[in-house]
């Protein structure tokens, strides 16, 4: 089962980026279960495998409109391709690096992944239930997907 401290430790991450990087604060939703071993993902995922102590994934997944918006709200006038993915990037690098602050040797945080719709899904398999946790940024909806055994 999740530790409390592990999904805080993914999530204050995510909030913390959103807000330093837009300088509009995000708002965590009800998490939730899911059951169905279904990947949830949107437009683009930033896919972080870890091992160790415990074994599994966790990611960042938002539709591109928001991506798109947060690009123009950092001044940043290119919401292309690349960096809409670059963006995706950061905000999963953000979450490894505090998971590795966090856990420590106890956890090996992969290099974060980074695909779109094409491949998020299969990049976000998992073996086990997953716990989604709702980020609402604006009037939009990512999801930070963690998933640890």
């Amino acid at each position: 089962m999740l530790d409390a401290e592990e999904v805080r430790t993914f999530v204050q991450g995510t909030v913390h980026f959103f807000e330093t990087a837009t300088g509009h604060a995000a708002t965590v939703g009800s998490p939730y279960l899911c059951i169905d071993k279904a990947a949830v993902v949107q437009d683009y995922a930033g896919v972080i495998g870890i091992s160790g102590n415990r074994e599994g994934k966790v990611y960042f997944t938002a539709p591109r409109g928001m991506l798109s918006v947060m690009l123009m709200c950092m001044n940043e006038t290119d919401t292309g391709e690349q960096n809409v993915r670059d963006l995706v990037g950061e905000v999963a690098n953000t979450i490894s690096g505090n998971a590795r602050r966090d856990f420590g040797r106890n956890f090996i945080i992969s290099t974060p992944t980074i695909c779109d719709r094409t491949n998020a899904a299969t990049a976000a398999a998992t073996s086990g239930r997953s716990f989604v946790i709702p980020i609402n940024w604006r009037s939009y909806a990512a999801n930070v997907v963690v998933c640890l055994q």
